[in-house]
């Protein structure tokens, strides 16, 4: 079995477009923010969709059907499979990625790492978003096979985010691995991101700018590392702007 994990639906279309073999599960998940709190699997579940009912209206709706379903095929992978995860360089896209390699820690699949292909660092945190399936191709010609260590790291990140633990975010933020190529940088962002998001869009507005659409593009200039949306800008501006 061959198993794409895509990093939400705006990419589907192409990849199909791309003619890979396999199948695909999409994830629908924002692990950057909200409760994070769960003794087992079906607990997150359920905190998971609480949040997204509170924050999002009409978000919670059919979480499990969306959101859960996709997760499952990784916790039923056969022994010999082949997963390939696509996911993007920054905060948003890494928090999601450490989650699936936690789900897939004690399975015998075999797991890679498809990330964007870029030619400058201003691209880095540009993700799939403007990729043809042509691109989308030399991706995934340049995907990394993760070794178990590699995993295990991707399972220990995601329990150090998810406790808040900084000291333990900062030691793994050390490790050399071609398989998270920005971990430093994102580690750190993931510390500062109950804090620096919103500094950055109060600087923004103390520029001058009160145009939401403006702050949000220019917010994706200074802080694109976080790979926040849309709605997780407009919360940080309502709140400082209500």
């Amino acid at each position: 079995m061959i198993l794409h994990v895509l990093p939400g639906d705006a990419i589907v279309d192409k990849f199909q477009a791309a003619g890979f073999d396999g199948d695909i599960a999409v994830c629908r998940e924002a692990l950057i923010e909200g409760d994070l709190a769960g003794d087992t699997l079906p607990e997150l579940w359920e905190n998971r969709a609480r949040f997204f009912a509170g924050e999002y209206p009409g978000a919670g709706d059919n979480y499990h059907e969306k959101v859960v379903r996709e997760f499952a095929k990784l916790t039923a992978l056969q022994s010999g499979s082949e997963v390939n995860l696509w996911f993007e360089y920054e905060l948003f896209c890494q928090t999601n990625l450490w989650f699936c390699l936690s789900l897939v820690l004690e399975s015998a699949a075999d797991v890679f790492r498809v990330a964007p292909v870029v030619s400058s660092e201003e691209e880095v945190w540009d993700g799939f978003g403007n990729r043809s399936p042509d691109d989308l191709k030399k991706c995934f010609a340049q995907r990394v096979r993760l070794s178990s260590e590699d995993v295990e790291l991707g399972a220990s990140l995601w329990s150090a985010y998810r406790a808040g633990n900084h000291d333990e975010l900062r030691r793994l933020s050390s490790a050399e691995s071609k398989a998270f190529p920005k971990l430093r940088e994102v580690c750190a962002a993931a510390i500062e991101k109950e804090s620096r998001p919103n500094e950055i869009v109060r600087e923004i507005i103390r520029d001058g700018e009160d145009d939401f659409d403006k702050i949000f593009i220019e917010f994706k200039k200074r802080a694109g590392v976080y790979g926040y949306g849309d709605a997780q800008v407009k919360k940080i501006w309502r709140d400082l702007v209500i």
